[in-house]
């Protein structure tokens, strides 16, 4: 599924215009953004949560020099989905 796709989703059973679902769709997006890139955390209940999750430093490797490198501490996204969503999954998806 697209953004295009939930973007007709929304706009179908609303009964908003697409363009008008595309500015909530980009609006809300563009608040999580904010949020993570502010260090909040984003809570949506039944639904799951938007967090900032902490990496470590650690030492990798550059295969073409065949040297060692340190990776610094890092901050990534995460998506952490709810209980309840999770089970929803579980039960109605059908592997092809």
């Amino acid at each position: 599924m697209t953004k295009a796709d939930i973007v007709a989703d929304i706009a179908d059973e609303t009964g908003l215009e697409r363009v008008e679902a595309l500015k909530a769709v980009e609006a809300f997006m563009a608040s999580v953004k904010t949020s993570l890139s502010q260090g909040q955390n984003v809570y949506l209940r039944g639904f799951g949560s938007f967090i900032v999750k902490e990496r470590a430093e650690k030492t990798g490797r550059n295969i073409s020099k065949n040297t060692a490198i340190i990776i610094p501490a890092h901050n990534v996204p995460a998506f952490k989905p709810a209980k309840t969503f999770v089970e929803e999954v579980k039960t109605k998806v059908i592997v092809k």
